[in-house]
């Protein structure tokens, strides 16, 4: 895409919401943390199950360590690899309180040095909990640069960057949430819904689904 090309892409999808928001619920950047390295090959539907109830009990690390191991997989046991979560979860609530006084460090190194905490995990929360401008690249975000255009790269890593150089300054903050959420309902996986996609005239991917009998066609260029 031309730089005016992903102007107009990120502006149609800021106008058409202008506030995007992670849909993993969250109290605090602890428990943001938590639900974020939840997620992994998860939905943040199931996630936000589980987390509902725990965070009721233990929305700290202080709180976590005590609740232990054992009763955290009970709360997490419709989330898929919920063992190994559960250990890291512990591992690195009680790593925040013997290294960053129970606080969640806003350095991203800091971040990937806790158990179970890789760089999506850390942009996530650097974004939403602290306001940085980093761009998480899950599979959703991977699809979509890849698929339209917007930021081609053969790893997540190379997506990252490749946003980071083309993605605008007005719309730095929200990007991450913007693509997550057009490639989760939009620009899905099986079939992308170019029908009803509001960038699709931006789009690179061809050849563009048509709509289903009954649906109606947007204005791609409204």
């Amino acid at each position: 895409m031309t730089e005016e090309q992903v102007f107009e892409f990120y502006r149609r999808l800021a106008e058409a919401n202008p506030a995007p928001e992670t849909e993993l619920r969250w109290i605090n950047p602890y428990t943001l943390l938590v639900a974020v390295a939840l997620s992994a090959q998860a939905t943040d539907v199931s996630v936000n199950k589980a987390t509902g109830p725990l965070f009721e009990l233990a929305d700290n690390p202080a709180a976590m360590v005590e609740l232990g191991e054992e009763r955290l997989r009970d709360f997490i046991k419709t989330i898929g690899l919920y063992n190994s979560k559960a250990k890291n979860v512990i591992l690195l609530s009680q790593m925040l309180l013997d290294e960053y006084g129970g606080e969640v460090p806003q350095d991203r190194d800091a971040l990937e040095r806790l158990p179970g905490v890789g760089r999506k995990t850390a942009n996530v929360v650097m974004n939403c909990a602290f306001g940085a401008e980093t761009i998480a690249v899950d599979t959703h975000i991977f699809r979509v640069g890849n698929r339209t255009g917007l930021a081609p790269g053969k790893t997540p890593l190379h997506v990252e960057l490749a946003l980071e150089r083309v993605t605008p300054k007005p719309f730095r903050l929200g990007a991450h949430h913007w693509l997550i959420l057009h490639g989760r309902y939009v620009c899905k996986a099986r079939k992308p819904e170019c029908w009803r996609c509001i960038v699709r005239d931006l789009c690179a991917f061809e050849p563009k689904t048509p709509p289903p009998p009954g649906a109606t066609e947007v204005i791609a260029d409204a």
